[in-house]
Protein backbone atom coordinates (compact mmCIF):
# COMPACT_ATOMS: atom_id res chain seq x y z
CA UNK A 1 0.00 0.00 0.00
CA UNK A 2 1.25 3.50 -0.80
CA UNK A 3 2.60 5.75 1.91
CA UNK A 4 -0.04 8.45 1.19
CA UNK A 5 -2.83 6.08 2.29
CA UNK A 6 -3.02 7.56 5.78
CA UNK A 7 -4.16 11.07 4.81
CA UNK A 8 -6.85 9.57 2.60
CA UNK A 9 -8.25 7.49 5.43
CA UNK A 10 -7.43 9.21 8.71
CA UNK A 11 -10.43 10.70 10.47
CA UNK A 12 -12.86 9.82 7.69
CA UNK A 13 -16.49 9.64 8.77
CA UNK A 14 -18.86 6.85 7.92
CA UNK A 15 -20.69 9.08 5.43
CA UNK A 16 -17.43 10.03 3.70
CA UNK A 17 -16.35 6.41 3.38
CA UNK A 18 -19.74 5.28 2.02
CA UNK A 19 -19.59 8.14 -0.51
CA UNK A 20 -16.12 7.03 -1.63
CA UNK A 21 -17.30 3.43 -1.91
CA UNK A 22 -20.39 4.42 -3.92
CA UNK A 23 -18.43 6.35 -6.56
CA UNK A 24 -16.18 3.39 -7.44
CA UNK A 25 -16.56 1.73 -10.87
CA UNK A 26 -16.19 -2.00 -11.36
CA UNK A 27 -12.46 -2.63 -11.03
CA UNK A 28 -10.10 -5.59 -11.31
CA UNK A 29 -10.33 -6.15 -7.56
CA UNK A 30 -14.13 -6.24 -7.67
CA UNK A 31 -14.03 -8.66 -10.58
CA UNK A 32 -11.53 -10.81 -8.66
CA UNK A 33 -13.83 -10.80 -5.63
CA UNK A 34 -16.74 -11.80 -7.84
CA UNK A 35 -14.74 -14.60 -9.50
CA UNK A 36 -13.45 -16.20 -6.27
CA UNK A 37 -16.72 -16.03 -4.37
CA UNK A 38 -18.59 -16.87 -7.56
CA UNK A 39 -16.60 -20.09 -7.95
CA UNK A 40 -17.70 -21.23 -4.50
CA UNK A 41 -21.27 -20.25 -5.37
CA UNK A 42 -20.97 -22.11 -8.68
CA UNK A 43 -20.28 -25.37 -6.84
CA UNK A 44 -23.02 -24.57 -4.34
CA UNK A 45 -25.44 -24.43 -7.28
CA UNK A 46 -23.95 -27.63 -8.67
CA UNK A 47 -24.33 -29.42 -5.33
CA UNK A 48 -27.91 -28.22 -4.88
CA UNK A 49 -29.10 -29.91 -8.07
CA UNK A 50 -26.61 -32.79 -8.34
CA UNK A 51 -28.95 -35.16 -6.51
CA UNK A 52 -31.62 -34.71 -9.20
CA UNK A 53 -29.28 -36.18 -11.81
CA UNK A 54 -27.86 -38.85 -9.54
CA UNK A 55 -31.30 -40.11 -8.48
CA UNK A 56 -32.44 -42.00 -11.60
CA UNK A 57 -29.37 -44.26 -11.36
CA UNK A 58 -29.43 -44.31 -7.55
CA UNK A 59 -33.12 -45.27 -7.52
CA UNK A 60 -32.39 -48.22 -9.80
CA UNK A 61 -29.27 -49.34 -7.87
CA UNK A 62 -30.96 -49.29 -4.47
CA UNK A 63 -34.55 -50.03 -5.62
CA UNK A 64 -35.85 -46.96 -3.80
CA UNK A 65 -39.54 -46.20 -3.21
CA UNK A 66 -40.96 -42.77 -4.19
CA UNK A 67 -41.19 -41.88 -0.50
CA UNK A 68 -37.48 -42.56 0.14
CA UNK A 69 -36.58 -40.62 -3.02
CA UNK A 70 -38.57 -37.67 -1.69
CA UNK A 71 -36.69 -37.81 1.64
CA UNK A 72 -33.29 -38.01 -0.08
CA UNK A 73 -34.17 -34.83 -1.98
CA UNK A 74 -35.80 -33.06 0.95
CA UNK A 75 -33.11 -33.86 3.52
CA UNK A 76 -30.66 -31.61 1.69
CA UNK A 77 -33.14 -28.74 1.70
CA UNK A 78 -33.90 -29.23 5.39
CA UNK A 79 -30.17 -28.97 6.12
CA UNK A 80 -30.01 -25.87 3.95
CA UNK A 81 -32.76 -24.35 6.09
CA UNK A 82 -30.65 -24.81 9.23
CA UNK A 83 -27.51 -23.53 7.51
CA UNK A 84 -29.26 -20.46 6.11
CA UNK A 85 -30.57 -19.40 9.52
CA UNK A 86 -27.49 -20.20 11.61
CA UNK A 87 -24.73 -19.08 9.23
CA UNK A 88 -26.39 -15.71 8.60
CA UNK A 89 -26.24 -14.90 12.32
CA UNK A 90 -22.65 -16.09 12.55
CA UNK A 91 -21.67 -13.86 9.63
CA UNK A 92 -23.14 -10.82 11.37
CA UNK A 93 -20.96 -11.48 14.41
CA UNK A 94 -17.75 -12.96 12.99
CA UNK A 95 -17.51 -11.45 9.50
CA UNK A 96 -18.49 -12.54 6.02
CA UNK A 97 -15.27 -14.27 4.92
CA UNK A 98 -14.67 -16.51 7.94
CA UNK A 99 -18.17 -17.99 7.83
CA UNK A 100 -18.13 -18.27 4.05
CA UNK A 101 -14.98 -20.39 4.25
CA UNK A 102 -16.56 -22.66 6.86
CA UNK A 103 -19.63 -23.22 4.72
CA UNK A 104 -17.58 -24.19 1.65
CA UNK A 105 -15.48 -26.70 3.62
CA UNK A 106 -18.60 -28.29 5.10
CA UNK A 107 -20.48 -28.94 1.88
CA UNK A 108 -17.35 -30.08 0.03
CA UNK A 109 -16.47 -32.66 2.70
CA UNK A 110 -20.04 -33.96 2.82
CA UNK A 111 -19.97 -34.49 -0.95
CA UNK A 112 -17.18 -37.01 -0.36
CA UNK A 113 -19.14 -38.61 2.48
CA UNK A 114 -22.12 -39.13 0.16
CA UNK A 115 -19.95 -41.14 -2.22
CA UNK A 116 -19.36 -43.76 0.49
CA UNK A 117 -22.91 -43.89 1.86
CA UNK A 118 -23.84 -47.61 2.08
CA UNK A 119 -27.58 -47.05 2.02
CA UNK A 120 -30.39 -44.47 2.02
CA UNK A 121 -30.35 -43.79 5.77
CA UNK A 122 -26.77 -42.54 5.83
CA UNK A 123 -27.17 -40.78 2.48
CA UNK A 124 -30.10 -38.84 3.93
CA UNK A 125 -27.96 -37.95 6.96
CA UNK A 126 -24.99 -36.83 4.86
CA UNK A 127 -27.29 -34.86 2.56
CA UNK A 128 -28.72 -33.07 5.59
CA UNK A 129 -25.25 -32.05 6.85
CA UNK A 130 -24.18 -31.13 3.33
CA UNK A 131 -27.25 -28.91 3.12
CA UNK A 132 -26.10 -26.96 6.18
CA UNK A 133 -23.03 -25.88 4.21
CA UNK A 134 -24.82 -25.11 0.94
CA UNK A 135 -27.58 -23.30 2.82
CA UNK A 136 -25.08 -21.15 4.67
CA UNK A 137 -22.84 -20.26 1.73
CA UNK A 138 -25.16 -18.37 -0.61
CA UNK A 139 -26.83 -15.89 1.79
CA UNK A 140 -23.47 -14.97 3.34
CA UNK A 141 -21.82 -14.66 -0.07
CA UNK A 142 -24.75 -12.59 -1.33
CA UNK A 143 -24.53 -10.16 1.57
CA UNK A 144 -20.78 -9.87 1.01
CA UNK A 145 -20.98 -9.16 -2.74
CA UNK A 146 -23.92 -6.77 -2.34
CA UNK A 147 -21.99 -4.65 0.14
CA UNK A 148 -19.32 -3.79 -2.45
CA UNK A 149 -21.69 -2.61 -5.20
CA UNK A 150 -22.85 0.96 -5.81
CA UNK A 151 -26.52 1.88 -6.05
CA UNK A 152 -26.65 2.76 -9.74
CA UNK A 153 -25.45 -0.58 -11.10
CA UNK A 154 -25.99 -2.83 -8.08
CA UNK A 155 -28.53 -5.09 -9.79
CA UNK A 156 -26.35 -5.79 -12.81
CA UNK A 157 -23.12 -6.16 -10.80
CA UNK A 158 -24.66 -8.51 -8.27
CA UNK A 159 -26.71 -10.61 -10.69
CA UNK A 160 -23.77 -11.16 -13.03
CA UNK A 161 -22.14 -12.73 -9.97
CA UNK A 162 -25.28 -14.59 -8.91
CA UNK A 163 -25.84 -16.04 -12.39
CA UNK A 164 -22.85 -18.28 -11.69
CA UNK A 165 -25.13 -20.17 -9.29
CA UNK A 166 -27.49 -20.85 -12.20
CA UNK A 167 -24.54 -21.89 -14.37
CA UNK A 168 -23.64 -24.32 -11.58
CA UNK A 169 -27.13 -25.79 -11.89
CA UNK A 170 -26.60 -26.14 -15.63
CA UNK A 171 -23.17 -27.70 -15.10
CA UNK A 172 -24.80 -30.20 -12.77
CA UNK A 173 -27.10 -31.27 -15.58
CA UNK A 174 -24.20 -31.55 -18.03
CA UNK A 175 -22.19 -33.68 -15.59
CA UNK A 176 -25.23 -35.84 -14.97
CA UNK A 177 -25.71 -36.41 -18.69
CA UNK A 178 -22.04 -37.24 -19.32
CA UNK A 179 -20.90 -38.92 -16.10
CA UNK A 180 -23.80 -40.82 -14.53
CA UNK A 181 -24.42 -43.32 -17.38
CA UNK A 182 -20.68 -44.04 -17.56
CA UNK A 183 -19.36 -43.69 -14.00
CA UNK A 184 -22.45 -44.06 -11.83
CA UNK A 185 -24.25 -41.70 -9.45
CA UNK A 186 -21.17 -41.39 -7.18
CA UNK A 187 -19.42 -39.30 -9.85
CA UNK A 188 -21.79 -36.40 -9.18
CA UNK A 189 -20.58 -36.14 -5.59
CA UNK A 190 -16.89 -36.43 -6.49
CA UNK A 191 -17.21 -33.35 -8.70
CA UNK A 192 -18.97 -31.51 -5.86
CA UNK A 193 -15.91 -31.96 -3.63
CA UNK A 194 -13.75 -29.69 -5.83
CA UNK A 195 -14.47 -26.36 -4.09
CA UNK A 196 -12.55 -27.49 -1.01
CA UNK A 197 -9.39 -26.22 -2.74
CA UNK A 198 -10.87 -22.71 -2.77
CA UNK A 199 -10.83 -22.33 0.98
CA UNK A 200 -7.05 -21.69 1.08
CA UNK A 201 -6.94 -18.57 -1.18
CA UNK A 202 -10.35 -17.34 -0.10
CA UNK A 203 -9.27 -15.66 3.13
CA UNK A 204 -5.86 -14.59 1.85
CA UNK A 205 -6.93 -12.81 -1.33
CA UNK A 206 -10.22 -11.15 -0.43
CA UNK A 207 -10.87 -8.09 1.76
CA UNK A 208 -13.58 -8.10 4.39
CA UNK A 209 -16.75 -6.18 3.58
CA UNK A 210 -16.13 -2.48 4.30
CA UNK A 211 -19.78 -1.96 5.17
CA UNK A 212 -19.62 -4.75 7.76
CA UNK A 213 -16.42 -3.27 9.19
CA UNK A 214 -18.09 0.14 9.45
CA UNK A 215 -21.09 -1.41 11.16
CA UNK A 216 -18.76 -2.93 13.75
CA UNK A 217 -17.00 0.38 14.37
CA UNK A 218 -13.77 -0.76 12.69
CA UNK A 219 -13.51 2.44 10.68
CA UNK A 220 -9.75 2.36 10.05
CA UNK A 221 -9.96 -1.18 8.60
CA UNK A 222 -12.91 -0.18 6.40
CA UNK A 223 -11.01 2.88 5.20
CA UNK A 224 -8.00 0.73 4.26
CA UNK A 225 -10.22 -1.62 2.23
CA UNK A 226 -11.79 1.32 0.40
CA UNK A 227 -8.37 2.87 -0.24
CA UNK A 228 -7.21 -0.47 -1.67
CA UNK A 229 -10.19 -0.45 -4.02
CA UNK A 230 -9.54 3.17 -5.04
CA UNK A 231 -5.88 2.42 -5.65
CA UNK A 232 -6.86 -0.50 -7.87
CA UNK A 233 -8.99 1.85 -9.99
CA UNK A 234 -6.14 4.39 -10.23
CA UNK A 235 -3.68 1.70 -11.33
CA UNK A 236 -6.02 0.76 -14.18
CA UNK A 237 -5.88 4.34 -15.48
CA UNK A 238 -9.56 5.04 -14.82
CA UNK A 239 -10.19 8.49 -13.32
CA UNK A 240 -12.02 8.51 -10.02
CA UNK A 241 -15.05 10.84 -9.86
CA UNK A 242 -15.43 13.06 -6.82
CA UNK A 243 -17.53 11.49 -4.05
CA UNK A 244 -21.13 12.66 -4.18
CA UNK A 245 -23.23 13.71 -1.21
CA UNK A 246 -24.50 10.76 0.81
CA UNK A 247 -26.98 10.80 3.66
CA UNK A 248 -26.57 7.70 5.80
CA UNK A 249 -29.63 7.06 7.92
CA UNK A 250 -28.92 5.49 11.28
CA UNK A 251 -31.43 3.73 13.49
CA UNK A 252 -30.76 5.04 17.03
CA UNK A 253 -29.58 2.43 19.50
CA UNK A 254 -29.53 -0.38 16.94
CA UNK A 255 -25.86 -0.86 16.14
CA UNK A 256 -25.86 -4.54 17.09
CA UNK A 257 -27.60 -7.39 15.32
CA UNK A 258 -30.89 -8.45 16.87
CA UNK A 259 -32.83 -10.98 14.78
CA UNK A 260 -36.08 -9.79 16.36
CA UNK A 261 -35.71 -6.52 14.46
CA UNK A 262 -36.72 -8.47 11.34
CA UNK A 263 -40.24 -8.41 12.79
CA UNK A 264 -40.32 -4.77 13.91
CA UNK A 265 -40.97 -1.43 12.27
CA UNK A 266 -40.53 -1.18 8.51
CA UNK A 267 -38.79 -4.55 8.35
CA UNK A 268 -41.77 -6.63 9.52
CA UNK A 269 -43.75 -6.15 6.31
CA UNK A 270 -40.63 -6.65 4.19
CA UNK A 271 -39.76 -9.87 6.00
CA UNK A 272 -43.11 -11.55 5.45
CA UNK A 273 -43.31 -10.36 1.84
CA UNK A 274 -39.83 -11.74 1.09
CA UNK A 275 -40.59 -15.04 2.80
CA UNK A 276 -43.63 -15.51 0.58
CA UNK A 277 -41.59 -14.81 -2.58
CA UNK A 278 -38.84 -17.21 -1.52
CA UNK A 279 -41.28 -20.00 -0.67
CA UNK A 280 -43.54 -19.70 -3.72
CA UNK A 281 -40.81 -19.39 -6.35
CA UNK A 282 -38.69 -22.23 -5.02
CA UNK A 283 -41.59 -24.56 -4.21
CA UNK A 284 -42.46 -24.48 -7.89
CA UNK A 285 -39.01 -24.42 -9.48
CA UNK A 286 -37.02 -26.76 -7.26
CA UNK A 287 -40.01 -28.99 -6.61
CA UNK A 288 -40.36 -29.44 -10.34
CA UNK A 289 -36.78 -29.53 -11.58
CA UNK A 290 -35.48 -32.01 -8.99
CA UNK A 291 -38.22 -34.48 -9.84
CA UNK A 292 -38.39 -34.09 -13.62
CA UNK A 293 -35.51 -36.48 -14.52
CA UNK A 294 -37.05 -39.17 -12.31
CA UNK A 295 -40.56 -38.51 -13.68
CA UNK A 296 -39.29 -38.88 -17.23
CA UNK A 297 -37.87 -42.32 -16.49
CA UNK A 298 -40.48 -43.69 -14.04
CA UNK A 299 -43.74 -42.29 -15.51
CA UNK A 300 -42.93 -41.88 -19.20
CA UNK A 301 -40.20 -44.59 -19.41
CA UNK A 302 -37.75 -42.29 -21.15
CA UNK A 303 -34.20 -43.73 -21.41
CA UNK A 304 -31.82 -42.49 -18.71
CA UNK A 305 -29.50 -40.56 -21.04
CA UNK A 306 -32.46 -38.83 -22.73
CA UNK A 307 -33.95 -37.95 -19.35
CA UNK A 308 -30.67 -36.39 -18.23
CA UNK A 309 -30.37 -34.50 -21.53
CA UNK A 310 -33.84 -33.05 -21.00
CA UNK A 311 -32.79 -31.88 -17.55
CA UNK A 312 -29.64 -30.27 -18.85
CA UNK A 313 -31.49 -28.33 -21.57
CA UNK A 314 -33.92 -27.08 -18.93
CA UNK A 315 -30.97 -25.78 -16.91
CA UNK A 316 -29.47 -24.06 -19.97
CA UNK A 317 -32.73 -22.20 -20.59
CA UNK A 318 -32.63 -21.03 -16.97
CA UNK A 319 -29.15 -19.58 -17.53
CA UNK A 320 -30.30 -17.67 -20.63
CA UNK A 321 -33.24 -16.03 -18.88
CA UNK A 322 -31.11 -15.29 -15.82
CA UNK A 323 -28.58 -13.43 -17.95
CA UNK A 324 -31.41 -11.41 -19.48
CA UNK A 325 -32.61 -10.55 -15.98
CA UNK A 326 -29.10 -9.48 -14.90
CA UNK A 327 -28.80 -7.08 -17.85
CA UNK A 328 -32.30 -5.61 -17.62
CA UNK A 329 -33.40 -5.55 -13.99
CA UNK A 330 -31.78 -2.17 -13.23
CA UNK A 331 -33.97 -0.71 -15.98
CA UNK A 332 -37.18 -2.61 -15.35
CA UNK A 333 -37.03 -2.67 -11.56
CA UNK A 334 -37.41 -5.49 -9.07
CA UNK A 335 -41.13 -5.34 -8.30
CA UNK A 336 -42.51 -5.22 -11.90
CA UNK A 337 -40.11 -7.95 -12.99
CA UNK A 338 -41.19 -10.31 -10.22
CA UNK A 339 -44.90 -9.68 -10.62
CA UNK A 340 -44.64 -10.27 -14.36
CA UNK A 341 -42.58 -13.45 -13.95
CA UNK A 342 -44.93 -15.04 -11.42
CA UNK A 343 -48.03 -14.44 -13.51
CA UNK A 344 -46.33 -15.37 -16.80
CA UNK A 345 -45.19 -18.71 -15.33
CA UNK A 346 -48.82 -19.65 -14.65
CA UNK A 347 -49.56 -19.95 -18.38
CA UNK A 348 -47.46 -23.08 -19.15
CA UNK A 349 -48.53 -24.63 -15.83
CA UNK A 350 -52.20 -24.20 -16.70
CA UNK A 351 -51.59 -25.60 -20.19
CA UNK A 352 -49.96 -28.69 -18.67
CA UNK A 353 -52.86 -29.13 -16.26
CA UNK A 354 -55.48 -28.75 -18.98
CA UNK A 355 -53.73 -31.19 -21.30
CA UNK A 356 -53.18 -33.75 -18.55
CA UNK A 357 -49.39 -33.68 -19.12
CA UNK A 358 -49.71 -36.72 -21.34
CA UNK A 359 -46.22 -37.00 -22.79
CA UNK A 360 -42.62 -36.52 -21.72
CA UNK A 361 -41.97 -33.98 -24.47
CA UNK A 362 -45.00 -31.94 -23.42
CA UNK A 363 -43.87 -31.92 -19.79
CA UNK A 364 -40.33 -31.06 -20.86
CA UNK A 365 -41.31 -28.09 -23.07
CA UNK A 366 -43.83 -26.47 -20.74
CA UNK A 367 -41.89 -27.41 -17.61
CA UNK A 368 -38.80 -25.78 -19.09
CA UNK A 369 -40.76 -22.61 -19.88
CA UNK A 370 -42.00 -22.42 -16.29
CA UNK A 371 -38.55 -23.05 -14.88
CA UNK A 372 -36.84 -20.50 -17.14
CA UNK A 373 -39.34 -17.76 -16.28
CA UNK A 374 -39.28 -18.33 -12.52
CA UNK A 375 -35.51 -18.80 -12.47
CA UNK A 376 -35.19 -15.05 -12.96
CA UNK A 377 -36.98 -14.64 -9.63
CA UNK A 378 -35.32 -17.43 -7.66
CA UNK A 379 -31.75 -16.45 -8.44
CA UNK A 380 -32.25 -12.68 -8.04
CA UNK A 381 -34.08 -12.80 -4.70
CA UNK A 382 -30.72 -12.70 -2.93
CA UNK A 383 -30.19 -9.28 -4.49
CA UNK A 384 -33.63 -8.03 -3.48
CA UNK A 385 -33.45 -9.44 0.05
CA UNK A 386 -30.03 -7.92 0.72
CA UNK A 387 -31.29 -4.55 -0.51
CA UNK A 388 -34.22 -4.48 1.91
CA UNK A 389 -32.19 -4.98 5.11
CA UNK A 390 -29.46 -2.84 6.75
CA UNK A 391 -25.88 -4.08 7.12
CA UNK A 392 -26.47 -5.27 10.69
CA UNK A 393 -29.32 -7.51 9.45
CA UNK A 394 -28.29 -8.21 5.86
CA UNK A 395 -26.71 -11.67 6.26
CA UNK A 396 -29.19 -12.88 8.86
CA UNK A 397 -32.13 -11.44 6.89
CA UNK A 398 -30.89 -13.16 3.74
CA UNK A 399 -30.42 -16.34 5.75
CA UNK A 400 -33.94 -16.26 7.21
CA UNK A 401 -35.36 -15.43 3.79
CA UNK A 402 -33.53 -18.24 2.10
CA UNK A 403 -34.68 -20.56 4.88
CA UNK A 404 -38.06 -20.27 3.19
CA UNK A 405 -36.30 -21.17 -0.03
CA UNK A 406 -35.31 -24.40 1.70
CA UNK A 407 -38.80 -24.96 3.08
CA UNK A 408 -40.28 -24.40 -0.36
CA UNK A 409 -37.66 -26.62 -1.98
CA UNK A 410 -38.24 -29.30 0.64
CA UNK A 411 -42.02 -29.13 0.30
CA UNK A 412 -41.94 -29.19 -3.50
CA UNK A 413 -40.60 -32.75 -3.97
CA UNK A 414 -42.91 -34.07 -1.26
CA UNK A 415 -45.88 -32.40 -2.99
CA UNK A 416 -44.87 -33.95 -6.30
CA UNK A 417 -44.48 -37.43 -4.82
CA UNK A 418 -47.83 -37.20 -3.01
CA UNK A 419 -49.87 -35.61 -5.81
CA UNK A 420 -48.47 -37.88 -8.53
CA UNK A 421 -49.63 -40.91 -6.54
CA UNK A 422 -53.15 -39.52 -6.02
CA UNK A 423 -53.91 -37.21 -8.96
CA UNK A 424 -51.33 -37.96 -11.63
CA UNK A 425 -48.74 -35.69 -13.21
CA UNK A 426 -51.32 -33.13 -14.35
CA UNK A 427 -52.41 -32.48 -10.76
CA UNK A 428 -48.87 -31.49 -9.80
CA UNK A 429 -48.85 -28.60 -12.24
CA UNK A 430 -52.25 -27.38 -11.03
CA UNK A 431 -50.86 -27.10 -7.49
CA UNK A 432 -47.78 -25.28 -8.78
CA UNK A 433 -49.97 -22.81 -10.73
CA UNK A 434 -51.80 -21.86 -7.53
CA UNK A 435 -48.51 -21.38 -5.65
CA UNK A 436 -47.15 -19.13 -8.44
CA UNK A 437 -50.34 -17.05 -8.35
CA UNK A 438 -49.93 -16.49 -4.61
CA UNK A 439 -46.36 -15.27 -5.16
CA UNK A 440 -47.47 -12.80 -7.84
CA UNK A 441 -50.30 -11.41 -5.72
CA UNK A 442 -48.09 -10.92 -2.65
CA UNK A 443 -45.40 -9.12 -4.67
CA UNK A 444 -47.95 -6.87 -6.39
CA UNK A 445 -49.51 -5.93 -3.05
CA UNK A 446 -46.46 -5.54 -0.81
CA UNK A 447 -43.34 -5.32 -2.98
CA UNK A 448 -40.94 -2.37 -2.59
CA UNK A 449 -38.92 -0.91 -5.44
CA UNK A 450 -35.18 -0.79 -4.74
CA UNK A 451 -33.51 0.02 -8.05
CA UNK A 452 -31.04 2.90 -8.01
CA UNK A 453 -31.36 3.53 -4.26
CA UNK A 454 -28.47 3.58 -1.80
CA UNK A 455 -28.48 0.62 0.60
CA UNK A 456 -28.27 2.95 3.58
CA UNK A 457 -31.22 4.97 2.22
CA UNK A 458 -33.39 1.91 1.70
CA UNK A 459 -32.68 0.40 5.10
CA UNK A 460 -31.65 2.62 8.02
Amino acid sequence: MKQDAAPATSGATREELIARLERLPVSRLLIWIRVIVGTATFFDGYTTLAIAFALPALKADWDLSPGIVGWIISSGYLGQLLGAVSFGGLAERSGRLRILTLAVILYAVMNIACVFAPGPALLITFRFIQGIGTGGEVPVASAYINEFANAEHRGRFFLLYEVIFVVGLMFSGLCGYILVPRLGWQSMFWVGALPAVLTIPLRALLPESPRWLLEKGRTAEAANVIFRMEDDVRRSGTPLPAPGPVVVKTAPGRAETDWRELFRGIYRRRTFMLWALWFCSYAVNNGMVTWLPTLYTSIFHVPLDTSLLYGWVTSVCGVVTSLACALLIDRVGRRPWYVGAFFLSIIPLVLLTASGAGSAVQVWVFGTLTYAILQTVTYSLYLYTAELYPTRLRAIGSGFGSAWLRLGSSAGPVVVGTVVADAGVGGVFAVFAVIAAVGGIVCAAFGIEAKGRLLEELSP
